[in-house]
């Protein structure tokens, strides 16, 4: 059985640094916090690679779940 609580770790780690950027209130901070968004992001795609996941686009959600 395939273990991802890495990739549920890497997802909620973006969810908090995608809140932290939307409350930065300086250039600097909105810079940095972008940095560390993009990089949670590159995590969660290798990740995904990583356990052989091909993620879906939402319009490919919604066609599946309208099937």
């Amino acid at each position: 059985m395939t273990d991802f609580s890495h990739l549920d770790a890497l997802q909620s780690r973006l969810l908090n640094e995608r809140a932290r950027l939307n409350k930065a209130t300086t250039r600097k901070e909105r810079e940095m916090r972008a940095a560390w968004v993009m990089q949670c992001e590159k995590e969660i795609e290798s990740e995904y690679k990583f356990l052989g996941i091909t993620p879906m686009t939402d319009d490919e959600l919604l066609a599946e779940l309208l099937a």
